[in-house]
This record gives C-alpha cells, structure tokens and sequence, in this order.
C-alpha cells in the first residue's frame, strides 16, 4: 500500500527508523523533510518517502527527439548546443552541450562532416547517450538539418529534391537533410 499528500519543502514527511529518503526528500538527525513542492509518496513495500513534482524539470534521457544549433565543426565531430525537446514546451535543463560523431550523422560513410552539417544549422536528432556527455545521432531520415543558411549570404535555405538551394546566391549546397526539411515545428 502507498500513502499519498501534498507536502512543501521543509515539511518533515517520515522519520529514518520507518523511511529511507528518496527523491525529493532528504535526512537531517533521522528525520526526512520534503526538499520540493509535489507529491508525497511513502511507499510501504519499498519504505521510501519519495516526493513527486507537479511540474518536473525538462531533463534529458536516452532516446528523445531534441532540436539543436550546430556550434563547431572538428574533422570528427559536431559539437550542438540542445534548445528543445520534441513535444515539450518547458525548456531544457542540465547539460545542453551534445557531440554528434562523424560516424552519427547519416546511414551512409561521411568523409568530411561539413558537406553533411555546418555550423548554424539547426538540426533534429536523437539522444544516444546523457552520461558522461550528451551524444546525439541524425543517422535517421526523419533526423538531421531541419533549417539552414546559405554559407555565402545567410539566407535560409530552401529544399530541391536531396539539396538546398539559396535563391539569393543561386548557390546548391549539401546537408544531411531531415524528410521534413522547411517544415519542423520546434
């Protein structure tokens, strides 16, 4: 059985001898206190005093869809800075800083990362890893550059079939595209 209240930080929730702390409550001299405003959840068969947020945080986990600003290209890697996530208004909290390694970036082999991505892009991937660092792949076709600027003239870039085309500079370049290139809601 599973007890339930509303409880503020600071409110003493359990004591040590019946409860082991758990998230969102910490001990102090055998007494458990809520350290957040949620859900208290003293749960019988485990003996943890837990508290649930009503509004977590927008953490990242392994397999989320998130949108991302290309910030450095290196002979290996792409290095991005993550400003959402697919289907969440909240914004992003922890660690936004991602890497996308060469091999990450399209089903095919890459030779040089910039003909597939370039800095400024704006791109959709997939998270693969949040610890010790952010790793984010695009290797599927729904993932990859969704919004990118002429590399000459900064306009935005429009798709002609597997390229982008600036009207401005007349200019085609390259990206790994997602299929919904021009169209993301972010």
């Amino acid at each position: 059985m599973t007890k339930t209240r509303i409880v503020l930080p600071g409110d003493e929730v359990a004591v040590e001898e019946e409860y082991l702390a758990s998230e969102g409550t910490y001990n102090q001299n055998g007494i458990i206190f809520a350290s957040q405003y949620g859900k208290l959840i003293l749960n019988q068969e485990e003996m943890t005093a837990e508290v649930m947020p009503y509004n977590p945080p927008n953490v990242l986990r392994k397999g989320d869809t998130v949108y991302a600003i290309i910030s450095d290209i290196k002979p290996t890697m792409a290095t991005c800075d993550v400003i959402a996530k697919e289907g969440v208004m909240r914004s992003v909290t922890g660690d936004t800083y991602g890497t996308i390694h060469v091999s990450k970036i399209s089903p095919g082999y890459t030779e040089d990362i910039s003909k597939e991505l370039r800095k400024g892009d704006i791109i959709r991937g997939k998270v693969v890893q949040t610890k010790p660092s952010l790793q984010i792949v695009t290797v599927d076709p729904h993932l990859g550059v969704v919004l990118a600027r002429c590399s000459k003239c900064h306009k935005y870039l429009i798709r002609k079939g597997n390229s982008l085309w600036c009207e401005d500079c007349e200019r085609k370049e390259t990206r790994k595209i997602a299929d919904d290139y021009g169209n993301a809601v972010i």
